[in-house]
Order: C-alpha cells, then sequence, then structure tokens
C-alpha cells in the first residue's frame, strides 16, 4: 500500500535551533528559541518552489514530535504552528502553561 503522506528528510539542527530540510529550492525551517522547557517557536519558511507540498507541516510536526518525547511544552509565536496546532486537538496538550492557538 502507497503511503500519501510526503516524506521528508528533516533534521534537527540544534546549534541553529530549528529543524530544516533542504529542498532543491532551498532550505526549508522551522524556528525556535528555547527557554527553560518550553519551545518558542518563532518562525517557519519554505522556499515558495516548495509550498503547497506539506514541507512546513512536517517540519512542524518534527518539532512537535520532539517536544512530546522530550517533554517540552510549544509556545507558538509563529503564525503556521499556531493555524498548524489550532487544526490539531491532539497537539494542544504540548501548549504551554497561558499558551493558545
Amino acid at each position: 500500500m502507497n503511503d500519501p503522506t510526503p516524506h521528508f528528510d528533516i533534521v534537527h539542527n540544534e546549534v541553529a535551533h530549528r529543524f530544516e530540510v533542504a529542498l532543491p529550492a532551498g532550505l526549508g525551517h522551522t524556528d525556535y528559541r528555547r527557554v527553560g522547557n518550553t519551545l518558542h517557536m518563532v518562525h517557519t519558511e519554505v522556499p515558495e518552489p516548495g509550498q503547497n507540498r506539506g514541507v512546513a507541516a512536517s517540519l512542524v510536526a518534527a518539532a512537535l514530535d520532539y517536544a512530546r518525547a522530550n517533554g517540552l511544552r510549544i509556545v507558538p509565536m509563529c503564525s503556521y504552528v499556531r493555524a498548524y496546532m489550532r487544526k490539531r486537538p491532539e497537539t494542544h496538550d504540548l501548549l504551554a502553561p497561558g499558551a493558545h492557538v
């Protein structure tokens, strides 16, 4: 059976504080600031030729999976991360106290 979900080789670049993927058109990434036990998700960017292909969603999903696996909470400062989480109630338990989508 074919998996319709696109697969991207996402790397957690801890030095640059982001999750990234190399695309033919350039680097896609979602950036964060680590503050204590929270990831402040501050920016998501995908080069235009890579947009609308699931790249940004895959990047954010990787960041949220990392947070969940490491007992971290999320402060969604990036509008894309807020929209992503708003559409997925199963991610709401990751929200830091006082954070909202």
